[in-house]
């Protein structure tokens, strides 16, 4: 542990940083799993369409947040559109 003040301010301000980032990405994966099982199981479009949204919004606060790079927020985001279409990838 640190000795100086502000380091351990800083310490717990940089974990509490982490857990909101590992927040954001849990929940694009889980948002995305909710997508392909949809998917799969042939579900109907508004479903679908519904957990898309979801997925997209998330992914673009992750990104403005910085918890994500942009490029790999529009990876995902492409990948979710091809996988919406209805495209294997």
């Amino acid at each position: 542990m640190a000795n100086i003040h502000s380091q351990k301010k800083r310490i717990l301000r940089s974990e509490r940083e982490r857990l909101e980032n590992r927040q954001y990405t849990s929940a694009i994966k889980t948002y995305f799993r909710r997508l392909e099982s949809t998917m799969q199981s042939g579900g109907d479009t508004a479903t679908a369409d519904a957990e898309h949204r979801e997925l997209q919004s998330t992914i673009d606060k992750a990104v403005k947040r910085g918890a994500m790079h942009k490029n790999t927020g529009a990876r995902r985001k492409a990948r979710a559109a091809h996988l919406r279409a209805g495209s294997p990838s």
